[in-house]
C-alpha cells in the first residue's frame, strides 16, 4: 500500500489525542448538567481521524452520529465544535444545528437526524462532482446497524451505477445500540455486500490508524481516477456505551471479557507505541502533543461556555439563502 510518512502519522496521532480529550470533556460536561447528545468515540478514534487524513481540503465528508472524529479529522476547531453542541452563536452553525454539525468551508455536509438517510445524499454529492468534472471525493461514514437500512443499499447502488467518487466507510463496532450484529446482520463480513453493488469491498483493522489511512488513501486514489466507489468495513469497538445514558455496557449486554479484550487494542495507545518503536517520535515529543491537546480542549470549554446564545431576532436567520 505504500509507506506512510512521519508527519502524516504524527498528524493522525495528534488528532486522535485531541479527539479523545474532547470526548472526555463532553462526558464531563454532561455529568455537570450540560445537555449534549454524546455518542462516544473512545475506542474508535483511528477510523474517522485516519480516513479524513487521506483527504484534501476540497473533499467532502458525509458524517454519521458516532462522535466527532470526522469533524476533528477534517479540521474543525474544537472550540467552534463545542460551542455548537451547547447552542452558542459562535458555533459552526450559529448554535442552531446542535449535534447536527455542518461546515461548508470544511465540506462537512451535515450530520443526519435519521439513520442512513445521508448515504443516498453522498451518492448525490458524488454525482455533482462528476457533473462539475472536479477531482473531489466524498467520504461517507455509517455504522454496522445502518448497513442493514434500505438507504445504504440504494445509495451504494446509485453510486456504483453512476460510477461516482464516493468511499463508503462502515464502522463495525459489533453493536447497533444494544443489539449484537450477529442477531441482525446476515453476513459476518459486511464488506461482502459490496460485491452485490459492483464495487470493491475491503476489510481493515479499524484500530490500526496507519492501516486505515493506507486503505482509505488507496480508495481515494481510485475514486479520483474515475474508477468509482469503494466500500470499506472498519472492524472496531466502542469502549463506552451507545450514549452517555447507556450505563449497562459492562456486565449487561456486553461481556466484561469482550470489553477487556478490546481495551488491549486501544487505537491511541497502539499508534503511540508504533511511533516510539519506529523512532518517529520520542516520549517527550508525545507528551508535549498530549499536553497541548489537553490545554486546547480546556480552552475550548471555556470559550464555549462564555459565548453568547443566539438572540430571538436570529431565530429565522439562515433559513433561506441571501
Amino acid at each position: 500500500m505504500g509507506a506512510v510518512g512521519k508527519e502524516v502519522r504524527l498528524k493522525i496521532y495528534r488528532n486522535m489525542v485531541r479527539l479523545r480529550f474532547l470526548d472526555d470533556k463532553i462526558n464531563e460536561m454532561i455529568a455537570g448538567g450540560i445537555g449534549i447528545t454524546q455518542h462516544s468515540t473512545r475506542g474508535q478514534e483511528a477510523t474517522p481521524v485516519a480516513a479524513c487524513a487521506a483527504l484534501e481540503p476540497q473533499d467532502y465528508v458525509m458524517p454519521y452520529h458516532r462522535g466527532w472524529g470526522w469533524a476533528i479529522g477534517k479540521g474543525m476547531d474544537p472550540k467552534i465544535l463545542l460551542a455548537e453542541l451547547i447552542g452558542k452563536k459562535t458555533g459552526c452553525c450559529g448554535g442552531k444545528g446542535g449535534v447536527h454539525l455542518a461546515d461548508w468551508n470544511l465540506r462537512i455536509m451535515g450530520r443526519p437526524g435519521v439513520q442512513a438517510a445521508h448515504v443516498p445524499i453522498a451518492a448525490g454529492v458524488g454525482l455533482s462532482i462528476k457533473f462539475r468534472k472536479t477531482r473531489d471525493v466524498v467520504l461517507c461514514f455509517f455504522g454496522d446497524g445502518a448497513s442493514n437500512e434500505g438507504n445504504v443499499h440504494e445509495g451504494m447502488n446509485l453510486a456504483s451505477v453512476w460510477k461516482v467518487p464516493v468511499i463508503f466507510i462502515c464502522e463495525n463496532n459489533l453493536y447497533a445500540l444494544f443489539t449484537p450484529n450477529i442477531e441482525t446482520t446476515s453476513v459476518r463480513d459486511i464488506a461482502d455486500r459490496a460485491k452485490g453493488h459492483g464495487m470493491p469491498g475491503v476489510i481493515v483493522d479499524g484500530n490500526d490508524a496507519v492501516g486505515v489511512y493506507q486503505t482509505v488513501r488507496e480508495a481515494v486514489q481510485r475514486a479520483r481516477s474515475g474508477q468509482g466507489p469503494t466500500f470499506i468495513e472498519s472492524k472496531t469497538y466502542r469502549m463506552h456505551g451507545h450514549t452517555a445514558m447507556d450505563r449497562f455496557h459492562l456486565g449487561g449486554y456486553r461481556p466484561k471479557e469482550e470489553v477487556e479484550e478490546w481495551e488491549r487494542k486501544d487505537p491511541v495507545m497502539r499508534l503511540r507505541t508504533r511511533l516510539l518503536e519506529t523512532k518517529a517520535a520520542s516520549e517527550k515529543d508525545l507528551r508535549e502533543i498530549e499536553a497541548r491537546a489537553k490545554e486546547e480542549i480546556e480552552a475550548a470549554e471555556k470559550f464555549a461556555k462564555e459565548s453568547p446564545y443566539p438572540t430571538k431576532e436570529e431565530l429565522s436567520r439562515d433559513t433561506y439563502a441571501e
